[in-house]
């Protein structure tokens, strides 16, 4: 202990006057002070104060609050019309500590109203061609007729008194509503339904040329906006991208539909013996008990015989969902169905499929299997899923995603072929929709503000699910698949901490870039087995209760005993990239020699040195190596006698780990990772010295593209040509 704090003490000495004599010999500089800009600073002054609703760990507090609301609905579609009719009573529980003198409602079809603002908030030219229905809506001011009509609003059987303000409307209480009070209230209204196809749309209907319709109906019925202690009330109003802030509640609702209908919905069929036939609930039931393979409930030549049909009869199908944020239906008479079990930790859940012969022999194969994967996948990394069920419906260009049920495209050419790229296609979009019921359906963040904490969050999750459905699928979310995106124009880029109306590359920022970081903290930065547990610790604590990006941050960190606020400031707050390289490198050589300068010190801190007892050294003059010089001191075991100094450099903004594989002589490989705290104290330049029993022939930073760095070609030594990766980036540059 004594020689090692003399010989400290020494090197300190020398340091520190040669550090002396070179500023005596230097001109006098004036500098200017600076606050403390190190990327590893905390991010207690960017994020909100915790509170004891939000606490600093980040899990919810003791004094935590959410509202509910509960609907009662009978719902009509008039198939002719194309119209839907809703008579809603809604019970609103006032659970927090406030009083509300009002209530704000989402009124989300008036976005394609003829008085809508979102076609006036957009920019652009005159296009080379379009439709003459386009033309008619864009240049004549021909409207089309969507859009709310709210025909009552009442309460105890009186007028309500309201104001629509456009996508929002406020309900103006009769008396304050105090904490812990429930308001009951109905709307009426019905609305036309929009042809997703052509006039576009989360939901809406696609007319086939048989005459059918694939009703596939969402965001169809005015639904109370949250309010808690963050935002007050979340009513930014709805100008097509960002999506919803939505209150759970208890759900039961009649949904009136053409007799010869199949339908799906949200919530648990109450009515089965009404609306299916025997033999439907008996292969059901048969479905019930099947964990390999999907049952046909409908099967395909039943839905061609039903389609040529035209029922003058009604059904009404009953569904009740409990402690859910939203509900959504489909309905035509061209659906297919089938069903499957699926195993969540004892409990039977079931996989559903609905979808007409255009989807087919794909989603047969594939759809219902993909549902149950899904539920399984994302059942181990969260938590067990809580519903009864999960229904992936076939819709040709939808891809949106509600509790229990969920559209997706995917379709086959005609003649039933499909390529590759559509069959993944639809797997993905599948994964990811169903993905959808764990964030935002449970973890129920807000839509509105933050996208990137549904998207996000469930694109990483959407990637362990699809390798597992198949490993050499190709997720596009991985950190190679968003170099392109970063390494672009900074002014085309925006962080993910933005809110969604404005972001620019809405797809890359919101849904690549956060999973491509979750997947890299995962497998390079924290590993598996802690991200795993304080992934599972968020997810769990924030269940069925409205998170903020902080509680997902500092959930991370609570449940790791990891500081990641380098990590979270870099990759979520702003667009800087990774650029990591190998500056240069060093070879030196083991010997008994002490250099000139060695020599020097020596005599003038004899001393110091003489303390240290035996002494060998390291050169970079090859003609006085010694390899046997640590011989006698290691007990015949092999003397690391070929070093080298590397020198690594960091062009790009982030801080990332150092991933280094080190190739030797004789083809062996191996793999050192050096933390991201490597560049605490210099964030231009790391240097590492790695010592070998025979000669290091070439080192490569990050050889398996883990940290999306954006530039290659300093990656290796000795400097070689682009590889494959480069070349490829060229390519798609120019």
């Amino acid at each position: 202990m004594k020689k090692i704090s003399l010989f400290l003490f020494s090197l300190f000495f020398i340091t520190a006057a040669t550090i002396a004599q070179e500023k005596k010999e230097e001109k006098k500089i004036v500098q200017q002070g600076h606050t403390d800009q190190n990327k590893f600073r905390q991010l207690k002054d960017v994020l909100a104060t915790p509170n004891d609703q939000h606490t600093a760990s980040g899990a919810p507090g003791h004094q935590y609050t959410q509202q509910k609301v509960d609907y009662v609905m009978d719902i009509r579609l008039d198939e002719a019309n194309n119209k839907i009719y809703g008579d809603e009573k809604i019970t609103y529980h006032n659970n927090s500590k406030d009083v509300l003198s009002y209530l704000w409602v989402q009124l989300d079809q008036n976005m394609r109203a003829d008085d809508s603002k979102t076609p006036l908030a957009q920019s652009g030219g005159a296009a080379a061609w379009v439709s003459p229905d386009g033309f008619k809506s864009s240049y004549m001011k021909e409207g089309k007729g969507f859009g709310f009509n709210i025909e009552k609003v009442e309460s105890d059987g009186k007028p309500l008194s309201h104001f629509i303000n456009r996508t929002m409307m406020r309900i103006n209480l009769p008396k304050p509503l105090a904490s812990g009070e429930i308001f009951k209230f109905r709307i009426k209204w019905n609305y036309k339904i929009n042809n997703s196809v052509r006039d576009g749309g989360r939901s809406g209907f696609e007319d086939f040329p048989d005459g059918n319709n694939n009703y596939t109906i969402a965001q169809f019925f005015p639904r109370l906006a949250v309010y808690n202690n963050v935002e007050g009330w979340q009513n930014m109003q709805f100008w097509g991208r960002s999506e919803w802030a939505l209150e759970f509640g208890d759900y039961d609702v009649k949904i009136t539909v053409p007799a010869d209908h199949i339908m799906e919905a949200s919530g648990q069929l109450q009515n089965e013996k009404d609306v299916l036939t025997k033999e439907q609930r008996k292969r059901y039931a048969k479905a019930m008990k099947s964990f390999k393979d999907p049952v046909m409930i409908v099967t395909q030549e039943e839905a061609e015989k039903n389609e040529k049909g035209r029922s003058t009869q009604t059904k009404t199908w009953h569904f009740k969902a409990d402690k859910v944020r939203d509900f959504a239906f489909a309905t035509s008479r061209k659906y297919i169905w089938d069903a499957m079990a699926v195993n969540i930790n004892g409990k039977t859940v079931m996989a559903t499929s609905l979808y007409p012969k255009e989807g087919n022999p794909l989603w047969e194969e594939h759809s219902t299997r993909v549902v149950a994967n899904t539920l399984e996948e994302y059942s181990k990394l969260t938590f067990d899923y809580p519903y009864p069920k999960a229904v992936s419906v076939h819709a040709k260009n939808q891809g949106m995603e509600y509790p229990m049920i969920c559209f997706n495209y995917g379709r086959p050419n005609p003649d039933g072929t499909y390529s590759e790229r559509v069959k993944n296609g639809m797997i993905g979009v599948i994964t990811h929709e169903v993905g959808h019921n764990f964030f935002p359906m449970i973890v129920n963040s807000d839509e509105r503000q933050w996208t990137w904490m549904d998207e996000g969050l469930n694109s990483f999750v959407e990637i362990l699910a699809e390798l597992d459905y198949d490993p050499n699928f190709n997720t596009g979310n991985l950190p190679k698949d968003i170099v392109r995106y970063m390494s672009g124009d900074q002014s085309n880029l925006s962080p993910i901490m933005s809110q969604g109306d404005y972001v620019k590359q809405f797809g890359p920022n919101a849904y690549t870039k956060p999973a491509a970081g979750l997947y890299m903290l995962r497998t390079t930065i924290m590993g598996p087995e802690l991200f795993d547990h304080a992934f599972r610790t968020y997810s769990q604590r924030w269940m069925f209760k409205h998170p903020t990006p902080a509680d997902f941050f500092r959930s991370m960190e609570d449940a790791s005993g990891m500081d990641l606020d380098w990590f979270w400031r870099g990759w979520f707050y702003t667009t800087d990239v990774t650029d990591i390289g190998i500056k240069s490198v060093k070879p030196l050589y083991l010997t008994d020699k002490p250099s000139e300068r060695v020599k020097k010190l020596q005599e003038q801190y004899k001393q110091y040195f003489d303390g240290l007892g035996d002494l060998v050294y390291i050169t970079d003059k090859k003609e006085d190596a010694n390899p046997n010089a640590m011989d006698k001191y290691v007990d015949g075991k092999p003397v690391p006698s070929y070093i080298y100094s590397v020198e690594f450099e960091k062009p790009g903004g982030l801080v990332m780990p150092i991933i280094v594989e080190l190739t030797y002589a004789d083809g062996t490989k191996e793999r050192q990772t050096f933390p991201a705290q490597i560049w605490m104290k210099d964030d231009n330049t790391a240097r590492r010295v790695f010592a070998a029993t025979q000669e290091i022939t070439s080192i490569k930073v990050d050889p398996d593209l883990e940290t999306a760095d954006v530039d290659t070609s300093n990656n290796s030594w000795p400097k070689k040509e682009a590889d494959k990766f480069d070349q490829f980036k060229e390519k798609v540059k120019n």
